[in-house]
């Protein structure tokens, strides 16, 4: 099975994650998701990216099986991957929007932090940082977007206490923009991207990364 899909809707791309499991950011996803967003930049036709889920699961997290290897350099290799793909995809100069369908954790939420729009199920999902509750501890990469885009009213509980929220809370705590019915989602999401296609590229690119330089430094 492929990872990741894309196809083009006219001036968007659509980049489907399935790895037909809990999505999880394996090497190869994290490459795939890269190729996307590298598409969309360098495709003049392309305005805007939207990364979707498969149903009820937006994506899990870093590979299990490589966290839990016992072999602290891959770990480091992966989650070093996946901190640039989650720096590219929050200075990307086309926008890009999350169709969060279902349960996004640890890095999954993290992906969901550096999209600038998200769109997520107003069902019992779970969403949000879960590492510390299973012994891990979050790279400053990782504090740098949380810092920029978590309520901070939430961002004590959801970094340091591993609070996680449903679709309704994760929009209080910032992971969310709002949230639709389930089977609304990929609809809402792709209308949304349609809303931003018609901003001008070259302005847009210029002023999200002066927004956001100071995160994106600190995430190198």
């Amino acid at each position: 099975m492929t990872d990741l899909t894309t196809e083009r809707d006219g001036e968007l791309l659509i980049a489907t994650m399935d790895d037909g499991k809990a999505n999880a950011l394996s090497h190869t996803m994290i490459d795939a998701l890269r190729d996307a967003l590298e598409w969309a930049e360098a495709d003049e036709d392309v305005r805007a990216l939207v990364i979707v889920g498969r149903a009820g699961r937006f994506c899990a997290g870093f590979d299990l099986s490589v966290i839990q290897s016992g072999d602290p350099a891959a770990v480091a290799r992966l989650i070093g991957a996946g901190g640039e793909l989650c720096r590219k995809v929050y200075s990307s100069t086309v926008p890009v929007v999350a169709a969060c369908t279902g349960h996004a954790l640890a890095a999954g939420a993290l992906l969901l932090l550096s999209c600038d729009r998200r769109i997520g199920a107003d069902a019992p999902v779970k969403v949000g940082l879960n590492e510390v509750a299973i012994g891990l501890a979050l790279p400053r990469w990782a504090i740098a977007l949380a810092l920029a885009r978590l309520a901070p009213t939430a961002l004590q509980a959801s970094v340091a206490t591993a609070q996680l929220y449903d679709g309704a809370g994760a929009v209080g705590a910032g992971y969310l923009d709002r949230v639709v019915a389930p089977d609304d989602v990929v609809t809402a999401a792709i209308d949304e991207a349609r809303s931003l296609v018609a901003l001008d590229p070259a302005a847009y690119a210029t002023t999200i990364r002066q927004l956001r330089r100071t995160t994106l430094e600190q995430m190198a």
